[in-house]
């Protein structure tokens, strides 16, 4: 059974960069040939796939968030990170780190709330 957990600041301030951690259990992010993306979901709104990191290390952003994403990888720890530059109120979400590419997902965090405010 694959698990998955977020950690990671609830608060984070305007122009600053929210940084996520996902813990990966039950499984090798590594193992060929699973994609392990972050995806959130805003007030009122749908859910968001933000980008995903592969098996092998390539990864791949939604072009709304290319410039200002990064998905690194720590693969003696198991986990991959977000990390989202120059965030806004607008980046207000509960953010999840789920095993899947960009369309869809079987194994999902338990999410994590994180609020941009001054």
């Amino acid at each position: 059974q694959v698990q998955l957990q977020e950690s990671g600041p609830g608060l984070v301030k305007p122009s600053q960069t929210l940084s996520l951690t996902c813990t990966v259990s039950g499984g090798s992010i590594t193992t060929a040939y699973y994609d392990w993306s972050w995806i959130r979901q805003s007030p009122g709104k749908g859910l968001e796939w933000i980008g995903y990191i592969g098996y092998n290390g390539d990864t791949y952003f939604r072009p709304s968030f290319k410039s200002r994403t990064s998905i690194p990888r720590d693969t003696s720890k198991n986990q991959f990170s977000l990390q989202l530059s120059s965030v806004t109120p607008e980046d207000t979400a509960v953010y999840y780190c789920v095993r899947g590419g960009f369309r869809s997902w079987d194994y999902w965090g338990q999410g994590t709330q994180v609020t941009v405010s001054s």
